[in-house]
């Protein structure tokens, strides 16, 4: 079976980055930042039955990374020009942090996408990046991918699916507890979300 992925949000992967510089003081370590939003996606998946960002993620030796949040982060010349120069309105890379330039746009996001922003900051907030490497390589949505990342390939698509299990040791933050029918109940949502994105091309 292919991987879940979804068409991700630009608009919303930057005002959460936007968010937490601010929830930082204005400027934010960069894996940090990407460490968060992987968290804060985990957590809206199992709670509400989407991602909150919508972003691609990859395996990588540094944990989870979510695609086009590293892109916009570092303002690449793989985001669209339309995508950039939004971006580059609200943020502004700094060596290996980022900092905010405009007050957030809270427009973009629903009342549960502000929740999870506050969820990571509250239960995460107090960790380094690579603390939050550390944290996030005891996930079984990185971890299944471990040996071979450990043989050296660079990066390996995450499935969103795999974020419904829980993490070994279960004293790892769950971010948001869930039943096995709630599981099956998350899944089967985010399936049909993939049907319906897809069938809209």
């Amino acid at each position: 079976m292919e991987c879940i992925q979804l068409r991700s949000d630009s608009q919303k992967i930057t005002q959460a980055i936007n968010y937490l510089a601010k929830k930082s003081g204005g400027q934010i370590d960069k894996l940090k930042t990407i460490k968060l939003l992987f968290f804060a996606d985990r957590y809206h998946l199992r709670k509400f039955g989407r991602p909150l960002t919508n972003d691609n993620y990859f395996a990588m030796d540094l944990g989870p990374v979510g695609s086009e949040t590293k892109d916009i982060i570092d303002q690449t010349v793989y985001l669209p020009k339309n995508v950039k120069a939004y971006a580059a309105k609200f943020l502004e890379k700094i060596d290996n942090t980022v900092k905010s330039r405009e007050d957030v746009d809270r427009a973009v996001f629903s009342k549960s996408d502000t929740e999870a922003l506050d969820f990571v900051w509250d239960v995460f907030g107090k960790f380094t990046g690579f603390q939050l490497k550390d944290i996030s390589h005891k996930y079984p949505e990185w971890k299944k991918h471990e040996e071979i990342l450990k043989a050296g390939t660079l990066s390996v698509p995450m499935d969103y699916l795999d974020f419904f299990n829980d993490p070994n040791p279960r004293f790892y933050n769950l971010c948001h507890e869930l039943t096995g029918e709630e599981k099956e109940i998350g899944r089967d949502l985010l399936l049909e979300l993939s049907r319906v994105e897809n069938a809209w091309g």
